[in-house]
Parts: C-alpha cells; sequence; structure tokens
C-alpha cells in the first residue's frame, strides 16, 4: 500500500468475513481491509462510527474522522466496500441490497455491539441508512453527508450519472479509463493536493480493480425498472420512523446530490439537524471540516451516552413570555372605528400613492390568505418572498402569517449568485415574486412552485411555470376562519446581509417575532396613532404590527443610498408621517439632494417627531447635519442586526454626552446606549490572541464579544447547525460576533467585528476607534484599519476613502499619512502603511458596512508588491 497522507499505518486492517449475501455461493469468505483507530483509544469508549463511501472512493475519505474519534473518544471503523478500495474484488455483480448485507457480515464479523452511528456519502449513504434501517438495536445515530435515497420519477437523475450510464460511454468512462474517478475527485473544492488525489486513486490502478466503479455505477435505480429500486425504496421508506438523533452535513456544490435531495432526505427525517457548508462541493469531507462538526455534534447530542439532549437548546431554557399574534393589532383596527384610516401606503416614481385602509388591508389579507390555503399552502410551508416593500409584500406577510406558513426574506441587493444562494439554501416550497424573480427562478432553477405578483401574458406564465397570480388568490373564496398558528412553530426565515461572509437565514417563530414588535414599541413608542416612513424592510414588516401606518418611499431598497430628500418629504407628506427610519447610507444621500426640496416638502420633513437610523456607525456630524433638517426629531441610533433587530438604543443628545462623559470606559468606538426593554447585553472578555473567550461580564472598560439575551432574539440559523452551536455555545447567551465594552455608567460601546480584531506585536487592537479618528481627518470620507500579516505580529495599515484618491489605489501622500500617523500615534498606535482609495467596499444592504477582511486581504497583496485586483 503507498504512503497515505492523514493516515496512520496502524489504522489498517483486514479480516476474513463469511458471506451471508445471496450474491453469493455458501460457504464464500471475503476478505475485508478496512481503517479502525481503536487501538489507539485509551480509557472508556463511547461507541463506534461506521464510515461507508461511496463510489469511486474508499476509507480513505475517512480520515479526519479518524483522527478527530481518537481525540475525542470515539471508535472509528471505516470499511473499503467490497469490490472497491483495498479489499476482496469478488467477480460478482453486488447490488444495493447485497451490500447492505456486505456489511452487516463485515459488522457481525468485527464484533461490534453497539452503541453505533452509522456514518455514509454518496451510494455509501444508502447503504449505511439500509443497515441502520435494518439494525435499530444497535443504532446511537445517523450522519449523512452527499447522498440520496429517492429519485422522483417526474425527474432525470443527475446529468453526470446519466452521462456514465450511457452505453457508448460507461465501460470506456468508469472501468477502462480513469474518467470517471477523475472527474470525481475533480470536484473537491479547492482541488487536492496531488499527494491526496495519488492516495484516492492508489487503489485504481487497473480496469479490473476499477471493476467495482463501473458495477456501483450500473447499480443506480434510474427508474422504478431496475433491479435495486426495491431495496432503495425501502430504505427510503424505512427511516422515515428511525428515532435516533441524525445529522446532515451538506455541500450544495454538487452537480450530483445537489439541495433536492436534501430536501427530500429533510422530509423522511424531520428531526435531523443539518448543517451546509456553503463554499462545499460533491466531497465536502475534502471541501470542509465536517470530522469535527461529527464530533461536536454527537457531544452535544449526548450520542453514546445513552440521553438524548442538545447542550445549547438545553442552556438556553424556555421562559415564557406574552404573546399576541403579530397580527392581532391589525385585525383590531380594522375592526374599529379607525378601520377606514390609512394602514399602509406604497410611493411610486409617477402618479398619487397606493394605499390601504385598515379594514381593506385585513380584507385582503383574508383573501390571499384562502388562495393560499386552496392552493395547498399552510403551517410550515415555506414561502420565499421575492417583492419589493410596499402594500403587495405587506400584504403577502401577514396572509402568510395568518396561515402558519414560513416567510423566506432576502434581499435582491445581495447580488444575482448571493441572492440564489440563499433561496436555493432555504429550499422554498413556493417562490412568490415580481416576473424579474420569476425570471431568476427560472434560470438558476431555483426550488418550489412559483405565483406571479402580477398578471402574465399566458405564453410567459406557461414559460415560467407559473401557476397563480397575486390577482386568482385575491379572487379565491374566503376561507372559514383559520386555527392560529403554534406561537412556538417556525414563522419567518430573514436573511443576513452578507457583510461578513455568506449570507445566514435567521428563524424566528411566531413567539419571537410578537417579542420582536414589543420590543419597538416599548422602546421606540410607535403604536397606534404613530406615521412611519419605513426606509428599512424590517420596519415595514413591523408597521401593521405595531399599528402604525406604514408608507414605503419610492426607492430602490436594495441600495439605500437612492433615496432621495424629495422621496422622503413626499413619503413623509402622503400619510403625514412622524417617524422616519433610514440608513446612514440613505441619510448621507437626503443630505446632498436636500436642496432639492421645496417648501411642502420642508414643512413635511419638520412635522418628523423621531428619526432611527442604525446598520453601521452614524458620525455625529452626520447627525448634526439630519438634525437641521428634521429640526423638531429625536435622532435615535438604536444597535441591532438581523438576529435581534434591537439590543441597545441611544439618541443624540445621549451621544453627546458619552462622548464628553469621564466615566471609567467612555470612548473607543460608537456608543450604542443602554439595552432595550426585555434585553440583556454582557460581553465575553477577549484573550491575548483576540478570542472571546471569557466568562459573561459588565466590568465598565473591558473588551469583548458582545452577547445578548432577550425573548426578541433568533430562534436558529436555518441549516448551519454548527454556526448556531458557535453562536449559542454561552446559553443563554446568542454571541453577536460584535466587539465592545460598557462604560461605567452601564452604556454600550461597539468597537468593531471580532473577526476584524487586530492582534500587533504591541497588542489587540479594535477598529471603529481609531477610525472614527481618521475620518476627523481632511479630505477622508471613510476609513478602515485592519491588520496585514501572521497572527500575533499583524501590521496595522489604515485604507482612506479620499476625495483625492484618483481612478486607482495608492500610498497616501506624504501630507494624508503624516496626519493618519500622528492620530494614530494619540491612541498608541502605530500604523505601518497608509493606502488612499477612491472607495471603500461596503455591504448591500446598508450600503455602510466595510467588508475589513475584503481589504485586510487585498492590501496584504498591495503592500507586498503582488497583483493586488480590485477593491
Amino acid at each position: 500500500m503507498v504512503a497515505l497522507p492523514g493516515v496512520d499505518p496502524s489504522w489498517s486492517a483486514r479480516i476474513d468475513v463469511p458471506s451471508t449475501s445471496d450474491a453469493d455461493a455458501p460457504g464464500t469468505t471475503h476478505r475485508w481491509h478496512y481503517l479502525d483507530n481503536g487501538a489507539e483509544l485509551a480509557g472508556p469508549v463511547k461507541g463506534t462510527l461506521l464510515c461507508v463511501h461511496g463510489n469511486p472512493t474508499w476509507s480513505y475519505l475517512w480520515r479526519s474522522y479518524l483522527a478527530a474519534g481518537r481525540d475525542a473518544g470515539w471508535r472509528v471503523i471505516a470499511v473499503d466496500q467490497l469490490d472497491m478500495g483495498y479489499s476482496d474484488r469478488t467477480g460478482v455483480f453486488r447490488r444495493l441490497a447485497h451490500r447492505i448485507t456486505d456489511l452487516e457480515d463485515f459488522v457481525a464479523a468485527v464484533g461490534l455491539t453497539g452503541p453505533v452511528v452509522t456514518v455514509g456519502h454518496d451510494w455509501g449513504g444508502v447503504v449505511s441508512l439500509g443497515y441502520a434501517d435494518r439494525n435499530r438495536d444497535s443504532l446511537a445515530g445517523v450522519v449523512l453527508t452527499n447522498t440520496a435515497v429517492h429519485q422522483d420519477g417526474d425527474r432525470p437523475i443527475p446529468a453526470p450519472l446519466r452521462l456514465a450510464l450511457a452505453p457508448g460511454v460507461h465501460r470506456l468512462g468508469t472501468r477502462t479509463s480513469t474518467a470517471f474517478l477523475d472527474v470525481t475527485l475533480g470536484l473537491a473544492r479547492p482541488a487536492l493536493d496531488r499527494d491526496v488525489r495519488r492516495a484516492f486513486r492508489a487503489p485504481y490502478r487497473s480496469a479490473t480493480d476499477r471493476q467495482g466503479i463501473a458495477d456501483f455505477v450500473s447499480d443506480i435505480p434510474a427508474d422504478p425498472s431496475h433491479p435495486s429500486y426495491p431495496a432503495l425504496t425501502a430504505t427510503a421508506e424505512g427511516i422515515r420512523s428511525l428515532d435516533v438523533p441524525v445529522l446532515m452535513m451538506w455541500g450544495p456544490h454538487d452537480p450530483i446530490f445537489s439541495d433536492t435531495y436534501l430536501e427530500d432526505l429533510a422530509r423522511r427525517l424531520p428531526h435531523a439537524d443539518i448543517h451546509r457548508f456553503e463554499h462545499a462541493g460533491h466531497l465536502v469531507q475534502e471541501d470542509a471540516d465536517t470530522a469535527s462538526t461529527a464530533m461536536e455534534w454527537l457531544a452535544a447530542r449526548s450520542v453514546g451516552t445513552g440521553t438524548v439532549t442538545d447542550a445549547a437548546a438545553e442552556a438556553a431554557g424556555s421562559d415564557a413570555v406574552p404573546y399576541a399574534p403579530l397580527g392581532r393589532r391589525l385585525t383590531d383596527l380594522a375592526r374599529s372605528p379607525e378601520g377606514s384610516t390609512t394602514a399602509v401606503a406604497e410611493m411610486t416614481s409617477t402618479g398619487a400613492p397606493r394605499m390601504l385602509s385598515w379594514r381593506q388591508l385585513d380584507d385582503d389579507v383574508a383573501a390571499v390568505a384562502a388562495g393560499l390555503t386552496a392552493l395547498g399552502y399552510g403551517p410550515g410551508t415555506r414561502v420565499s418572498l421575492l417583492v419589493p416593500p410596499g402594500v403587495d409584500l405587506t400584504v403577502l406577510i401577514y396572509a402568510c402569517l395568518r396561515i402558519g406558513a414560513v416567510i423566506v426574506v432576502a434581499d435582491a441587493g445581495l447580488g444575482a449568485r448571493g441572492l440564489s444562494r440563499a433561496v436555493r439554501g432555504s429550499a422554498p416550497d413556493v417562490v412568490i415574486g415580481i416576473e424579474r424573480a420569476l425570471l431568476a427562478a427560472r434560470a438558476f432553477g431555483w426550488p418550489g412552485r412559483r405565483i406571479g405578483v402580477g398578471a402574465l401574458p399566458a405564453a410567459k406564465r406557461r414559460a415560467l411555470h407559473v401557476e397563480a397570480s397575486l390577482g386568482d388568490l385575491r379572487a379565491a373564496h374566503p376561507a372559514p376562519d383559520l386555527p392560529a398558528p403554534d406561537p412556538d412553530a417556525d414563522a419567518a426565515i430573514l436573511f443576513t446581509s452578507g457583510s461578513t461572509g455568506p449570507a445566514k437565514g435567521v428563524v424566528y417563530t411566531h413567539r419571537q417575532l410578537s417579542a420582536m414588535r414589543d420590543a419597538v414599541e416599548r422602546t421606540l413608542g410607535l403604536g397606534p396613532g404613530t406615521a412611519l416612513v419605513a426606509g428599512f424592510a424590517p420596519f415595514a414588516l413591523l408597521g401593521p404590527a405595531l399599528g402604525a401606518t406604514s408608507v414605503t418611499p419610492a426607492m430602490d431598497v436594495t441600495a439605500p443610498r437612492t433615496l432621495t430628500a424629495r422621496a422622503l418629504a413626499a413619503a413623509a407628506g402622503a400619510v403625514d408621517a412622524t417617524v422616519v427610519f433610514a440608513s446612514p447610507a440613505a441619510l448621507r444621500n437626503v443630505l446632498a439632494t436636500s436642496s432639492d426640496l421645496d417648501a411642502d416638502g420642508r414643512r413635511a420633513l419638520g412635522r418628523i417627531s423621531l428619526l432611527l437610523s442604525a446598520g453601521a456607525p452614524i458620525p455625529v456630524p452626520l447627525l448634526d447635519a439630519v438634525q437641521a433638517l428634521v429640526p423638531a426629531a429625536a435622532l435615535h441610533t438604536p444597535y441591532g442586526m438581523t438576529e435581534s433587530l434591537l439590543v441597545a438604543d441611544i439618541d443624540l443628545a445621549g451621544i453627546r454626552a458619552a462622548a464628553a462623559s469621564p466615566a471609567e470606559g467612555a470612548g473607543n468606538g460608537v456608543c450604542v446606549g443602554v439595552p432595550v426593554h426585555g434585553a440583556r447585553v454582557a460581553v465575553s472578555p477577549l484573550d491575548g490572541a483576540g478570542a472571546a473567550t471569557g466568562a459573561p461580564a459588565v466590568t465598565p472598560g473591558v473588551t469583548g464579544e458582545i452577547l445578548v439575551d432577550a425573548p426578541h432574539v433568533k430562534d436558529r440559523y436555518f441549516r448551519l447547525w454548527r454556526t448556531q452551536q458557535d453562536a449559542a455555545r454561552t446559553g443563554p447567551w446568542h454571541r453577536t460576533g460584535d466587539v465592545g465594552h460598557f462604560d461605567a455608567e452601564g452604556r454600550l460601546w461597539v468597537e468593531g467585528r471580532l473577526g476584524h480584531v487586530i492582534t500587533s506585536a504591541a497588542g489587540v487592537l479594535t477598529p471603529v476607534g481609531l477610525e472614527q479618528v481618521l475620518e476627523t481627518l481632511d479630505g477622508v470620507r471613510l476609513a478602515a484599519v485592519v491588520g496585514v500579516g501572521p497572527a500575533g505580529t499583524q501590521a496595522v495599515v489604515a485604507v482612506l476613502e479620499t476625495d483625492t484618491a484618483g481612478a486607482r489605489p495608492r500610498l497616501a501622500d506624504a501630507a494624508l499619512a503624516a496626519a493618519a500617523r500622528t492620530a494614530a500615534s494619540g491612541r498608541g498606535v502605530d500604523l505601518a502603511a497608509v493606502i488612499a482609495v477612491p472607495a471603500l467596499p461596503v455591504d448591500v444592504r446598508h450600503n455602510a458596512k466595510i467588508d475589513r477582511a475584503r481589504i485586510a486581504a487585498w492590501s496584504g497583496r498591495f503592500l507586498s508588491g503582488g497583483r493586488a485586483g480590485s477593491l
């Protein structure tokens, strides 16, 4: 056997196994090869992971599991299936039913009695599930990676498999040549190291060695007439009653076992924990750290201890809070004397605004809910809403919530790829969208049925597979009163902005959404009688729930900086608004276009009594300028995130007082005030390596990761089990990923993101405080402070967006560099370099959050003299 990177030679073992399969003659014995870390384990063993590879890999695929299991107290046995790897070539065509029996024979010969956790990949996933279904007495858990147990008869098998089965290709591609093997290994993301690739190829040097690869492909049950279809169906149906913990880890960039198969498995195993490794593909074990995730899951679920728990959920508890359905106030107002007053309005670029009264809104919601119910949608249905904020989106949101469906909301501003990733990852049952969204659904192959917002010509409707329009839903006969959804059932999946990696789906229950409404109402005083200009989608969602009249201004909500002063004033004037919510980027453009305001517009803005802005640090000079535009308004800058819309709040007067405060801990960051109603906030102090390892504390002046606990914090991340575990590991706290500290008066100061903490030779540095100082320099519009180089010895680099940067990035001129270094030295920081750029990259939702990780990587290339590429 050739040297195998990552494999301890002591793991390699062989055993002679008597066969009970009817594929073999009575008395037949086969020699199996397998990898086994059992000899290395000292002390009590928690159980055995029985790992089964697919085609055309072998036990080498599971080497990281053997190493991780050794450290975690788990025996790991990874088999080479017969005719594969270094096990015997039997000379017999082995079908799925034979392979399940083969695995049972192997387990009996090795003497495993339990607890056993089956682990499978590709067609090894099917074999392992077949074994699990038939051997429940010793079964403690199931782990699956990209696999499938059912092929929809209305869908062809994946194209790569159709090609591999083609008569003119099959033998040549799978046995005669190494094409099938090479293509599979080529799916790794990133490409496999040469030595690892050589190890995967080692057992398959000759055509005879590759006969098992060819047979495995031939045994794919492409349709019900295939001989292995009954065995596949028996397993697919049998696993529905499995009651052990299940973990599914998936690489969504898999051209073979796509998310369609994940969704099928999720329906059959609804209690399964799921983690999608967003950048991974078919060889998910090579692309991502699935082994440590599996070990963490085994510990969290207490598999192997005789009990089944979820450590994070158990720590978090479930304290009951008062609950009223999110849409109750909407219905109450519709039936009150206020029912004829305006509930929701939508500004258009031309013409009068579109408006609905409370009574009209409630009737429309009821009609659309009836239409959705008539199409078979109801509790648990995931509905992807690709509709701009406004009247239609408001109606759809509350109609879905009324029938217990789960709304899925992702920003079009994520870009085509980001939006597609979010929609596909949420696995919607139906997509409701405008025509542009429906075209994207067809182009990207998004899952789910289709409903159009507007009416479409018959030909286009057929081409886009649209089964109904919003008008069709409204025309449905009213349904009888529907039962209220379970308060603790899923209600919404809201996607993050993607400013710190791929956008994540954040799951809220009905109870948590209602708690969010209550926190907003009690903190900000929003409720009946309030008229709100919602330049931020979540507040458009909450407006009717609060009983507040809501108007959406004429703007591109995916680009906040498109909000103009005239559009803001027109929206405010249309409903006599008293409240405005707009992002910092939107406010900057409102100020830049304020000279276009007429007298009516200025009067409309003069009636604003509360202005809210959040999403990124907001400089006091910007707030001062906004104050001049809305002189009667109290300016608040609430702090929150998709996972908890409100965490803390402060007004302009409070910001000024904090800046001038001599209290311990005042300064170094953005003051976001005190926790909102119902919320507790703490920090997990940073250690010398910049990691948040300390116990939750509120000690003034101590910097750490910000933690929040509140009834309106999210339930979990959608199909991101490990991400959720990381965020909830200090139950009941949600770890926000932001860093900050408290001052002696209990105010919270935000200093940046945990992933952006700089570890220089001089110590740990957070970026926001220094960035604020640099942004006061003449000509500097925006600043990013990043670390370049190895952790612990990072060089501190300032990247400045300036008025005079020119078209290309460059080292800052002598005057600016000197000014920046002087400013930094005043805070005890030595800048290694100062770079001037025409623009810094910011997030798509707020157009304000700086992408420091991208800037740091780019700065390293730029300063090393390499090809830096665009920023």
